[in-house]
């Protein structure tokens, strides 16, 4: 282990500044990272995670128009108050449980939209000369361990920098930034290249990157320097192509069920999957979707 690479990782970053246009109208108004999975927005599903793999700061990179994200995140005193008058005792467990402790929630403006890299770069004041992590909340898992985790675990063995990746199906390489690999130990790729969106018969592989990562500070550097990529965009799989060059790089392959919910279809399927996986709900949605489905 390079002692450089290894240091703790308690920041965690999530890009938030999209429109959200695959799920028009719905987030016409409502940010798309507020869009509700069961009971919980997609956020806050993904501030969770980074909680549960021991991150204590957050920080959003936003755009105009999306206070709301802080606030769902800041403490509601009148409706606290109201729930305990009411003896609402669960509720306001809920409510307290999805507050940002006061000093540990940046919010960074990404001004104007070009690209994922660019909205990582936003942060680097926030972040300053540490390793962090980034979370892309469109992307969500359901598992016994969650993605996040996964990497922690990793990255305490090794340090360096690590992507989150799942083997795709041939017909989805074309779609995903895909792992040129090196060696393999157990559940962890070193990382040789990275490929964005290749056809399949110039695929390195099928080991596709999934939204989680640990990186280090240095990769600001080359973020604030590569330029436009595809798309006339600052492309972060660029800026890791130069990282790994200079670096340690790994990949994880994660036990996790991916869903996408950043589109229609993969919102709804999200919205089953973990209705599915809540013992207080799943005998209902079971005994609900036979009844849909019977009248299909």
């Amino acid at each position: 282990m390079t002692a450089q690479f290894n240091r703790p990782v308690r920041t965690a970053v999530f890009p938030v500044a999209g429109l959200g246009t695959r799920i028009l109208p719905a987030t016409k108004v409502l940010p798309k990272e507020m869009m509700p999975v069961v009971d919980r927005p997609v956020l806050q599903r993904a501030v969770e995670e980074a909680r549960a793999a021991g991150i204590t700061d957050f920080v959003f990179v936003s755009s105009s128009g999306k206070t709301i994200l802080e606030d769902h995140f800041d403490r509601r005193h009148e409706l606290n108050a109201t729930l305990e008058r009411r003896g609402k005792t669960d509720a306001l467990a809920a409510v307290m449980a999805s507050e940002i402790p006061t000093g540990h929630l940046s919010v960074v403006r990404q001004h104007t939209p070009l690209g994922l890299g660019h909205a990582v770069w936003c942060a680097r004041k926030a972040v300053g000369d540490e390793p962090f992590a980034v979370l892309l909340p469109d992307d969500m898992f359901l598992g016994a361990q969650t993605p996040l985790q996964q990497l922690m675990e990793s990255y305490q063995q090794t340090g360096g920098n690590y992507i989150a990746a799942m083997e795709v199906r041939e017909d989805q390489v074309s779609s995903k930034g895909i792992v040129t690999p090196g060696q393999m130990d157990g559940r962890r790729v070193e990382v040789k290249g990275l490929v964005e969106k290749p056809k399949l018969a110039e695929a390195p592989s099928r080991i596709a990157i999934l939204g989680r990562y640990i990186l280090q500070p240095e990769i600001f550097d080359i973020l604030e320097t590569i330029g436009q990529g595809s798309g006339g965009e600052i492309q972060l799989t660029d800026g890791l192509q130069k990282l790994l060059q200079q670096q340690p790089f790994y990949a994880r392959l994660i036990d996790s069920e991916f869903l996408d919910c950043g589109d229609k279809l993969g919102w709804l399927e999200a919205n089953v999957a973990f209705a599915l996986a809540d013992p207080a709900l799943r005998a209902s949605v079971i005994t609900m979707l036979k009844s849909r489905l019977e009248n299909v």
